[in-house]
């Protein structure tokens, strides 16, 4: 008797994409039809959550199945031991061909460059959007063109070339990271039409936490002019000094000041523009940024319907499990931001859609919650391979075919660590999201990390009831009426923590609402 095929695996990743600006999640911004043929054809997860908002945590998280402060990749600054077990190694073990294409964002040279793979090609560091330099076991090379059709293309000619044996690939696409630079053919979006306002972009950040508003993530007034295509700056941008971004300097677009003028021009038309109203001003730039932004995603779009119509002529459709997710969710202008690092929803939810039609009923939703580190062991389990027990995540398979266990943990834990760092001003928290409720505790505090600045502020609590509150605008930490939930909830944290060995930082037996200093 034959045994059947084992499926392929196809995991295709993109940087900062907001489920939002994915058609099938109905956030109203754009068009995807690829990306939507993946929810229509296979599954729409709506309650992915990822455990460290931020690029670097959360690949070691995807890859190795493990939490941060168990695979020490904690912050930005911080790089995986490629001596570590990872899934890829796993699956090659297992028979797969494995290879990995795009943005890796891990660490450079030989302790930390991809190890468990076939083939590899990846952009050091970011990368760039326009003749990409790549690293490959060959050495640094750099490829003409643009980066997302690159990486479409290199996941094309692995897939070509890996004959009768089932393949594990990684198409890790550089895009939509900031500086959202977008392909030509994609100019024309939105030209005509302006975006959609958010409802929260003018946020006082009242009734929260005081980690809200000390954040420079703002659209009107933390954005740099590369991110929004704008040079020669006149008038108030003189007050604005230099920043570092990325190894190379650039300034921050001022927010303008009653009485201020100021002129920018558009670096693609020559245009002129001159404001003296702060807010026409700050809707200026929310408009420039998320139409660069949606122009980025459409090539992430068209690679993904490159990668099915592959599938589809080489009959290799029905045999493989595609995946497509973000490293992290993203600010579009919610709460006036852009940027992620937060544990608001906005930010801590990833796109998830996955098809395989031998086992993914198409057109199907789920709300179970899941989590990044859940990811390896849902390769290993469709690829038939033992998943080890240092494994911290659970397969996702019975919930993606609509059979989820009975003692599923509806429960997903956060940490960010990067405690008030220069250029974002984030606090460091952790918490957990249940079905309906988050809880977050903001402990503010400096555990050594690089680039952390000094800060003073006391610890803080926030609850928030995400069904009846959905922009988290009301933070329920202080109210009476919600003491109970507070303390279940704590309990859920103090659970969760316990069963993955993260240190508290807390004290469950002092833990009150509001401001705290245990």
């Amino acid at each position: 008797m034959t045994e059947p095929r084992r499926p392929n695996i196809l995991f295709i990743m993109s940087d900062d994409h907001a489920s939002r600006a994915i058609s099938a999640y109905g956030g109203g911004l754009n068009r995807t039809p690829n990306l939507d043929r993946l929810a229509t054809e296979g599954m729409r997860h709506d309650a992915t959550y990822v455990t460290n908002s931020i690029c670097t945590p959360s690949r070691a998280a995807i890859l190795c199945g493990t939490y941060n402060h168990v695979n020490c990749v904690t912050t930005l600054d911080t790089r995986l031991d490629n001596r570590l077990p990872n899934v890829a190694k796993h699956l090659r073990a297992a028979g797969y061909r494995t290879g990995i294409f795009g943005k890796w964002h891990l660490g450079e040279g030989p302790a930390h460059q991809p190890t468990g793979f076939d083939e590899w090609a990846v952009v050091p560091g970011q990368g760039e959007y326009w003749d990409p330099p790549f690293d490959t076991p060959e050495g640094r090379r750099k490829v003409p063109g643009y980066a997302t059709d690159i990486i479409t293309d290199m996941s094309l000619d692995f897939m070509e070339r890996c004959g009768d044996a089932p393949f594990f690939l990684m198409c890790h696409h550089k895009a939509p990271h900031r500086n959202w630079q977008y392909h030509p053919r994609h100019a024309g979006l939105w030209a005509d039409e302006d975006v959609p306002l958010p409802e929260t972009f003018d946020d006082d950040y009242a009734n929260r936490a005081a980690a809200a508003a000390a954040a420079r993530m703002r659209v009107r007034s933390d954005m740099v002019y590369n991110d929004l295509g704008l040079v020669q700056p006149e008038g108030a941008a003189a007050r604005v000094g230099e920043l570092l971004i990325g190894g190379w300097p650039d300034r921050k677009v001022p927010e303008l000041m009653p009485g201020e003028t100021i002129t920018v021009t558009c670096a693609e038309t020559g245009e002129r523009h001159t404001f003296d109203d702060p807010q026409a001003f700050a809707i200026f730039r929310y408009q420039r940024y998320m139409k660069r932004y949606l122009r980025t995603v459409q090539a992430i779009d068209d690679g993904v319907g490159r990668l099915l119509d592959f599938l589809d002529e080489r009959g290799l459709a029905e045999d493989t499990l595609v995946i497509y997710t973000s490293d992290q969710g993203f600010f579009l202008g919610e709460h006036g931001w852009f940027d992620k690092r937060f544990m608001y929803e906005e930010s801590l939810r990833m796109p998830f859609l996955v098809r395989y039609p031998a086992g993914i009923s198409a057109g199907s939703t789920s709300r179970d919650i899941a989590c990044n580190v859940d990811f390896a062991p849902t390769f290993l389990d469709y690829a038939g391979a033992p998943c080890p027990n240092y494994v911290q995540g659970r397969s996702l398979r019975p919930v993606l075919e609509g059979r989820t266990p009975d003692d599923w943990e509806q429960i997903a834990y956060h940490r960010y660590w990067m405690h008030n760092d220069v250029f974002h001003g984030a606090w460091a928290h952790y918490g957990v999201r249940g079905p309906r409720y988050k809880l977050i505790y903001w402990y503010n505090k400096d555990l050594g990390q690089a680039g952390a600045r000094p800060l003073d502020a006391p610890p803080e609590w926030e609850l928030f009831d995400c069904e009846a509150d959905p922009h988290e605008l009301l933070n329920r930490a202080d109210d009476p009426a919600h003491a109970e939930i507070f303390d279940r909830m704590l309990a859920a944290l103090d659970a969760r923590m316990a069963q993955i060995g993260d240190i508290p930082e807390h004290d469950s037996a002092t833990a009150r609402r509001g401001p705290q200093a245990t």
